[in-house]
């Protein structure tokens, strides 16, 4: 809010000037025929002015910008009125219309008016004409332009094209010369009554505050004559209490504009004789201030005290008189439907109607052993707001947030309220809010002066707090049940995300991804990889990418928290002081306080992380199978703190982020160890064989390359000889991998035996059977090839149960070359036999495994025809043309990934001769 006071002169026009067009104008009511007289026929003797933002807040705040300014002018007639009016109309600008208001205030002799603009011209106007139809006055909103109406003796609706404008003038009632107030005729019997003749002592004080005026019912009264006291301080009679509700003395009392109130004046006989006087302060014909007292005895106040205001119109106009809330009379009406808007308004009315410098709510966590900071005023809210104070603290008066509490000084209990802590605040009252006996929270008010507060203030704060607790907890309760709904749709999320992938990393992407910035600003996971290693940065995450690379380079400067498996979330202070520090390095080197930088524009990148990473920082372990795995640590920017709820539900996160991570370091070990044991059991390197060209395609099925399936070899056996082998073990893990691992091994040793091919595969399958309940059956086709000089190739195949090698010769066709038989680790006794095929330069072999030949797209399979077929197509192609032409066509011939291993191994006969 910004406010203007300029006492006297002409006010401002607000009519566009120059060459702009002028204003369209609206009259409203039947006030718009009096519209252009407005307030120029009085002279403009003062004017205020303010602007307020648009938030709900700055009614209020108007709402008293205008109740002082027509306080201060002396125009307490008109007060309600101009206060009820100013309402509406700031309502409708700030709520209803969204934008700032600008509120003028002028001061004339006969009256006030007072302009209410906003900067939303096109909102319709209602036209009012003879007989119109103004709507229910209990609406919520629309109020204000009928209020206008009824209350205020001229108003009308000014446009242009960028604001819009609402005027109203409130005239000063017509009463005799003296009259301030006036009230109806009573009965006789209703009269205060006077112990004998009322007397109304005069006393005049000069500006020292010496008497120079002192009538005959004064020397009545106290028995001084006139000459006895004339010249002498009225602080030398005055009997001056501390009045309950103010720190008020006898010396600024009497230099006030206006003041009532009750002391004592010494009299003659010694005796202090309670008094109700009224002061005025008055001008000279000179110039000279002065101060007239009327004074009357205290039990006769009603001579001189001035009517309490009555209710206002809201409630004159209730339906069948009835009395108001007590819950709206501090609140007002109506009252905000959220909790964090009901709990500001609490401290902005206890901070109005104590007086205070500040106010502030606690609320008090489930087990009441702490409290919470949820609203302030007065106050460094963002430093405050969620920061948590324990129930029992301090030496106060009483100790304890369960009873209420006033501080004279807190200087001499430093620590009484630690809320207050470097504030400035001196002097402190405050009340729990209890709940059928519950503490629910805590209310209080500060003053930067000492001794500001006794225990009457502390009883109307009581009150007050009486008033609102049970609203307070009724709202507290319906957010704490949104909270938990939340809470309960942002678990189920996140376990939904965290179960979809079983990748380390991602799974610690997506931990600090749901934090940000649901949680937290930024974001940090560490990771242990065992008991003896240290705790190791693994991601940073700040909801700015910008800030990343600071916040990490911050964190990685620092020792990491300790990995201790207790949970819940503890407060870890070294990320915020390493940022405070830097940002103080940083700064005294910029004035030449220290070192010099060495990159001048790294100081604002130092400054901007120490800002992001100076607030509250808490660590959660992420514990799982009864092991510390890692850290999940989240922070804020400077001064904030984490609500206790947000604390709970990250810890509950923290649960589940850990079995998450701890079960992706488990499957990405054992990935690594399937994916390490299925590279040994396949064959390192080929080795070149001169005259044949040779290519192999390998293509495990399914995530993590299970050990196991489908297995190539091709090794030399002697000179000129070279043995080959392709296989598919039945069944996938550790008992098919056994079988392949077996298999492998034991072609080469009994190759190298000089062993034929039939030999080889029935000691095979003897040893396959040996392993009994970890035998697999296999299938198998196993060849020795021997280059031939004249360019071509020499085979001698056995096809155990495998699918059919296939030849393609130079003129494009296809046929098998070998016949079917028997698979191993089925039968004890296999009689086997080897079939002999000459390749010719050109020819190509084509081996493959079953997830070749058994593609399926729904009824249909690729099987041996549709192989047969696209190896027709592979003529003159190379090896490595051929293997990759069958693969790519199995690929498309459904389009789901395959289901099962595929082995392709093709060789062909080059044709060249050695030399």
């Amino acid at each position: 809010m910004t406010t203007g006071l300029h006492p006297g002169g002409p006010p401002q026009d607000p009519r566009p000037t120059g060459n702009q067009p002028l204003p369209r104008q609206e009259r409203v009511g039947e006030a718009a025929l009096h519209a252009d007289n407005r307030t120029r026929s009085s002279v403009i003797t003062a004017r205020a002015a303010a602007s307020f933002d648009p938030v709900g807040r700055s009614v209020a705040t108007a709402r008293s910008f205008v109740r002082d300014t027509l306080q201060g002018w002396g125009f307490a007639d008109i007060v309600d009125d101009a206060v009820v009016l100013t309402s509406e109309l700031v309502t409708n600008a700030v709520v209803h219309a969204g934008t700032s208001a600008d509120v003028l205030c002028l001061r004339s002799d006969d009256g006030v008016r007072i302009e209410v603009g906003d900067r939303y011209p096109e909102r319709e106007i209602p036209l009012q004409a003879a007989a119109v139809n103004m709507g229910n006055p209990d609406r919520e909103g629309g109020r204000g332009l009928q209020l206008c109406a009824a209350l205020a003796g001229r108003w009308g609706v000014d446009y242009t094209p960028t604001h819009k404008q609402v005027w109203f003038q409130l005239d000063l009632p017509e009463r005799p010369v003296g009259t301030r107030t006036a009230g109806p005729s009573l009965p006789a019997e209703l009269l205060p009554l006077a112990d004998g003749r009322v007397r109304v002592a005069v006393v005049q004080i000069d500006r020292a505050g010496a008497i120079n005026a002192w009538n005959e019912d004064a020397e009545e009264l106290f028995g001084y004559a006139a000459e006895l006291v004339i010249g002498k301080p009225l602080t030398d009679l005055a009997a001056w209490p501390h009045t309950p509700g103010t720190s008020t003395g006898i010396v600024e009392a009497l230099q006030l504009s206006r003041w009532e109130g009750s002391y004592g004046v010494r009299g003659a006989s010694g005796r202090v004789i309670p008094v109700y006087a009224s002061h005025l302060r008055v001008r000279d014909t000179g110039g000279e201030p002065s101060t007239v007292c009327l004074l009357v005895r205290d039990h006769e106040r009603a001579v001189l005290q001035t009517p309490l205001r009555g209710q206002n119109s809201d409630a004159a106009n209730s339906a069948e008189g009835q009395s108001l809330d007590p819950f709206e009379v501090f609140i007002g009406s109506p009252a905000p439907d959220d909790l964090d808007g009901l709990l500001q308004r609490t401290v902005e009315r206890a901070r109005d109607m104590l007086d205070a410098d500040s106010a502030f709510l606690l609320l008090a966590t489930d087990d009441e052993t702490e409290l919470e900071v949820r609203a302030s005023t007065g106050l460094p809210s963002a430093r405050q707001r969620f920061a948590r104070v324990p129930v029992d603290a301090g030496p106060g008066r009483y100790g304890s947030a369960r009873m209420p509490a006033v501080h004279d000084d807190l200087t001499a209990v430093p620590g009484a309220v630690p809320l207050l802590n470097g504030t400035g605040m001196r002097s402190v009252v405050t009340v729990p809010l209890k709940v059928e006996g519950r503490l629910t929270g805590s209310l209080g008010v500060a003053a930067e002066s000492p001794s500001r507060y006794s225990n009457e203030e502390a009883l109307r704060l009581q009150f007050a707090a009486d008033r609102i607790a049970l609203a307070v907890e009724s709202a507290r309760l319906g957010e704490l049940e949104r909270l938990r709904r939340g809470s309960l749709s942002f678990l189920v999320e996140a376990s939904d995300l965290l179960a979809g992938t079983l990748d380390r990393d991602q799974t610690l992407a997506l931990m600090a991804q749901m934090t940000i910035p649901t949680l937290a600003t930024w974001c940090a996971v560490y990771t242990i990889a065992d008991q003896a290693s240290e705790p190791y940065l693994s991601y940073v995450l700040h909801e700015d990418e910008d800030r990343i690379d600071g916040v990490k380079a911050l964190l990685s400067k620092i020792p990491p928290p300790e990995p201790i498996p207790t949970p819940g979330a503890r407060v870890w202070p070294a990320p915020a002081q390493a940022a405070h520090e830097a940002a103080l390095r940083t700064s005294m080197r910029s004035l030449g306080l220290g070192e010099p930088a060495t990159v001048s524009s790294g100081i604002g990148t130092t400054l901007a992380t120490a800002s992001a990473v100076g607030g509250e920082t808490v660590v959660l372990p992420l514990v799982a199978r009864n092991r510390v795995i890692g850290m999940l640590t989240l922070g804020k920017p400077s001064d904030e703190h984490f609500r206790q709820e947000i604390l709970e539900l990250a810890e509950d996160l923290s649960r589940r982020a850990a079995l998450a991570l701890d079960n992706a370091r488990l499957y990405s070990e054992r990935t690594a160890i399937s994916q390490s044991l299925q590279r040994s059991l396949l064959p390192p390197d080929l080795p070149h064989i001169e005259g044949v060209e040779v290519e192999v395609i390998y293509r495990a099925a399914g995530e993590g390359n299970e050990v196991g399936g489908d297995f190539y070899d091709l090794f030399p056996i002697r000179d000129g000889a070279y043995g080959f082998a392709i296989g598919d073990v039945c069944g996938t893990g550790p008992n098919a991998a056994a079988v392949t691992g077996l298999a492998r091994h034991a072609l080469r040793l009994l190759a190298r035996e000089g062993l034929s091919g039939p030999a080889v595969l029935e000691r095979l399958n003897s040893a396959i059977l040996d392993e009994g309940a970890r035998s697999r059956f296999l299938t198998l086709l196993y060849g020795e090839l021997w280059p031939q000089e004249d360019g071509s190739a020499l085979l001698k195949v056995v096809c155990a149960g495998h699918p059919l090698p296939l030849r393609l010769r130079q003129d494009g066709t296809v046929e098998p070359a070998a016949e079917p038989q028997p698979l191993l680790g089925v039968m004890e006794d296999l009689e086997l036999y080897e079939q002999t095929v000459t390749l010719d330069p050109g020819d190509v072999l084509l081996c493959v495994t079953d997830g070749v030949t058994e593609r399926r797209e729904g009824t249909r399979m690729l099987g041996d025809d549709g192989l047969t077929d696209v190896l027709t197509t592979c003529t003159g192609l190379t090896a490595g043309a051929v293997a990759a032409r069958i693969m790519r066509a199995v690929e498309r011939f459904a389009s789901d990934a395959p289901s099962d291993d595929m082995a392709i191994l093709a060789m062909r006969v080059s044709g060249l001769q050695k030399d």
